[in-house]
């Protein structure tokens, strides 16, 4: 049965949002090839000697840096590992297969069978969280416990978010359709990320907003082709977290937002109710941008969560 946080949604906070500061330390670049592809990844090794492994996916269009402000305050007690999921970042797309959660699922199930060792938590976001489900329900004796944050609770053209998801919808099939350097440019367009940067923004603090918008301008436009983007952005408003929600055996957390657009709170409730242990925290005022708007918190949730799986276990 899943047990809801008792964090009250209602009443907000004065400052929820937390003021753009950047991790501490430089994570260490490793890679391994899968489909004949090179994946990267970034390990964060832990201030704790012989610390549990913990594994971050990224969601739609974001890499590794994504996860970084929520990373770093987790190595305290983890060694937290954070791929460029293949096709985005500095990792390169696959050959033969698709670029869906389906197949990413499997490129990070074997970056965990070459790190070796037990089974590892993992953490993921957004379009993460269909990714980091997926390897939950296949792989089940490799994760130990599952966070996942602002997770994709329902389809996008199901959501509240339907009249923005039909408009990425059509932005995305114009890219697809126009030829060559045309369609490429348009896909990496600035203007479009900055437009949709601030709408999914939910703070109003210029520092804050500057250094969200400095960090999808940098890295939303890392990725490997039109080809690439195309097919992720498919998976990522078709799959959802629920299709394989009764199918996670182990420990689940998820991380919601009063406001995200992508996954309303009664949604959210609706899918902590279909895995078979879920735990649902609320935090509030805030949207589908917890990793930066929030990411202290959090992180506190999620290392809260593992310390008590880790205790249950």
């Amino acid at each position: 049965m899943p047990h809801e946080s008792p964090l009250p949604v209602q009443a907000a906070p004065a400052e929820v949002f937390e003021a753009a500061e950047g991790p501490a330390y430089f994570p260490r670049e490793s890679s391994f090839v899968h489909d004949a592809a090179r994946v990267r990844y970034w390990t964060y090794p832990s201030l704790l000697p012989g610390a549990p492994r913990l594994v971050m996916v990224h969601g739609f269009r974001g890499d590794h840096h994504g996860m970084a402000l929520i990373a770093e305050p987790l190595r305290a007690g983890w060694e937290v590992v954070v791929p460029d999921l293949p096709g985005f970042g500095a990792s390169e797309p696959l050959t033969t297969r698709p670029h869906t959660a389906r197949e990413y699922a499997a490129v990070v199930g074997e970056l965990i069978d070459r790190l070796g060792g037990g089974p590892v938590a993992v953490v993921g976001h957004s379009f993460g969280s269909v990714v980091a489900a997926r390897l939950a329900a296949g792989r089940p004796r490799r994760v130990s416990a599952l966070a996942l944050v602002n997770p994709i609770c329902e389809p996008a053209l199901e959501s509240g978010a339907r009249v923005p998801a039909l408009a990425a919808s059509l932005f995305y099939r114009i890219c697809a359709l126009l030829p060559g350097r045309a369609g490429d440019a348009l896909v990496r367009s600035r203007t479009i990320t900055r437009v949709s940067s601030e709408v999914m923004m939910k703070n109003r603090h210029p520092g804050l907003r500057a250094f969200i918008n400095g960090q999808h301008a940098a890295y939303f436009g890392a990725f490997s082709s039109r080809r690439t983007v195309l097919e992720a952005y498919g998976s990522s408003i078709r799959d959802t977290v629920r299709d394989v929600a009764p199918s996670v055996a182990c420990p689940v957390l998820l991380v919601a937002a009063e406001r995200d657009d992508l996954g309303s709170v009664e949604g959210q409730r609706d899918l902590a109710g279909r895995f078979p242990d879920a735990r649902l925290e609320v935090i509030p005022d805030v949207g589908h941008l917890i990793h930066y708007e929030t990411p202290r918190r959090a992180a506190a949730l999620v290392e809260g969560f593992l310390r008590g799986a880790g205790r249950a276990a």
